[in-house]
């Protein structure tokens, strides 16, 4: 696991803490149906991101423009598709022509996006701060998922960047002896048509080199294996997943948005 500073605890911590002390709350989030509640965790989920992360630019652009920008799209966007008859007793905000706004579409529509962007913002806390490998190991000391699984899983998903890395190649090697199929978006299929049968036998390439290493491991052989690299659950991290829960029961508590009109 990376070594961290005190402002950036987040990396210190087992992923499955971070999984754990915010699992019961994305989960609750899903049924609520007011503003405060959401936008509570969207403050809770960004100060940890904030004072536990690495703010490098482009985490900054997402929790500072993108997630909002999305939020808004959103927002607006399911206000517009809100049936104006269950609303039709709330303030008109805009009129078109025979077509009316309410301030209960509103409402609707900003609820749901303010509810779909803490549940983002809590998955962050633990996406932006954790490995895909520290992640496989927890769960394999921890949770006692067989290594099997875990660590073919985990071989899968390093395909992509390596699916991204060949296809790159490939495209330079077409650059390289002048294919360029001309300009326009038909031209541009047939160059992605091109790219199919190499990238195919780059991906098989790859993947009898990953099986070979497997096997010359003895990948399967017992049913369990040796951890080089060990990812334990400290007291920090029960001390982290209580803390979560008690600040998510608070916070659902202090607003508890289920209770009756």
């Amino acid at each position: 696991m990376a070594a961290s500073s005190p402002r950036q605890f987040l990396y210190a911590l087992n992923p499955l803490a971070k999984v754990a002390g915010f699992a019961p709350a994305m989960i609750l989030l899903v049924f609520v149906r007011d503003l405060a509640t959401p936008a509570a965790f969207l403050v809770l989920a960004y100060a940890l991101i904030l004072l536990g992360a690495r703010l490098t630019g482009r985490l900054l652009a997402l929790l500072l423009l993108g997630l909002p920008a999305g939020m808004l799209a959103i927002g607006v966007g399911f206000s517009l598709w809100v049936d104006a008859a269950r609303v039709a007793d709330s303030v008109p905000v805009l009129r078109i022509g025979d077509w009316t706004l309410f301030s209960g579409a509103l409402l609707i529509g900003f609820a749901t996006a303010l509810r779909l962007g803490s549940i983002v913002a809590l998955a962050l806390i633990g996406g932006l701060t954790t490995s895909g490998p520290d992640l496989v190991r927890a769960s394999v000391q921890q949770l006692r998922v067989p290594y099997r699984i875990g660590y073919t899983a985990l071989a899968a998903f390093r395909f992509v960047p390596r699916f991204g890395h060949e296809l790159s190649v490939i495209r330079a090697a077409h650059r390289v002896r002048g294919y360029h199929g001309g300009r326009g978006p038909f031209a541009r299929i047939a160059r992605g048509w091109g790219y199919i049968v190499p990238l195919l036998a780059g991906a098989i390439r790859h993947a009898e080199r990953v099986a070979l290493a497997m096997d010359s491991r003895a990948f399967g052989a017992h049913p369990s294996r040796t951890e080089r690299h060990l990812v334990p659950f400290r007291a920090r991290d029960v001390v982290f997943t209580a803390a979560a829960l008690v600040a998510s029961a608070a916070i659902f508590l202090v607003f508890f948005p289920w209770q009756l009109p």
